[in-house]
């Protein structure tokens, strides 16, 4: 059995990898990537890297060629370019006859109001006319998002939100890695939609489990969204992410990603990593990063 993974330069996509690395031999994956130099290390390690581009769709034969599984991790850009890239990965997967994709999608992508929503819908709904069986991976929100949250209290700022009373599904980017990997080596998958997820808390209990992590109060400041604007631009946050934390701020506000599922700690085989462990885990890597 051949598995391929995409997307593995980045964050998510390199953690799976190296989760997988200890489930199959490295002369079973092979990955795609748009910047071979970038991938030498994989290379190095018996990893087969194949040229692929979601935008040159010819590079997509030969990178998919001989794959069993895919594992295809959501690309990030504006809809219109995100869905005609995925439109073109599966549609080389189905011209290779790959039998099994994964990817990865949003919490609730077929019926929710969160801006992230609609490409992720069409991607999947792209995925089900292929025929070919799938696992559908509908990612919570990862806890690093809250990296410059987290920083800015070691610092001495407040915890600034705007999503109220919404819940959230924090889990670590390693966690859904090992969860998708479990899935790209198991079975009993096929045509599945998993809702993962951590333990759904307010902004509230999550910056209470940071105080205790860090032995000190965290100041939450709950604002309006216009409010919360101000203050990143204050930061100096650029402009066009500062929208995208807005469209999050409101998304969780109105209960987006207050999905209950038990479906991440089924694919680990154990509960998601506790809150306060995960929130120590991030703080000792930027400490040690320093970032």
């Amino acid at each position: 059995m051949k598995i391929l993974v995409t997307g593995v330069t980045g964050k998510l996509g390199s953690k799976v990898v190296e989760t997988l690395l200890n489930a199959v031999p490295a002369s079973q994956l092979a990955v795609s990537v748009r910047n071979l130099k970038k991938a030498e290390g994989l290379r190095a390690s018996g990893i087969e890297v194949r040229y692929g581009d979601f935008d040159q769709p010819e590079t997509l034969d030969s990178a998919f060629s001989g794959i069993d599984r895919i594992l295809i991790i959501s690309t990030v850009g504006d809809d219109e370019t995100v869905i005609r890239q995925h439109a073109n990965a599966v549609a080389a997967a189905q011209r290779n006859q790959v039998k099994f994709i994964a990817y990865t999608s949003v919490t609730n992508a077929s019926e929710s109001n969160l801006f992230l929503a609609p490409a992720h819908r069409a991607r999947e709904e792209a995925i089900l006319k292929t025929g070919i069986p799938y696992t559908i991976l509908r990612k919570n929100w990862y806890l690093e998002n809250e990296m410059g949250s987290i920083q800015g209290v070691m610092a001495g700022a407040p915890w600034i939100t705007s999503a109220g009373t919404g819940k959230v599904g924090w889990a670590l980017q390693q966690d859904y890695a090992e969860a998708a990997a479990n899935v790209l080596t198991g079975s009993g998958h096929e045509n599945t939609v998993y809702e993962l997820s951590g333990k759904l808390m307010t902004q509230v209990e999550l910056t209470s489990a940071l105080g205790t992590v860090l032995g000190k109060e965290v100041l939450l400041q709950q604002v309006d969204d216009a409010m919360y604007t101000d203050i990143m631009k204050g930061a100096e946050v650029p402009e066009t992410y500062i929208s995208m934390l807005v469209n999050m701020q409101k998304g969780i506000r109105g209960g987006e990603l207050e999905i209950p599922s038990n479906d991440l700690e089924i694919l680990l085989g154990r509960p998601s990593t506790p809150i306060n462990e995960a929130l120590s885990q991030i703080i000792s890597q930027s400490i040690q990063t320093g970032k």
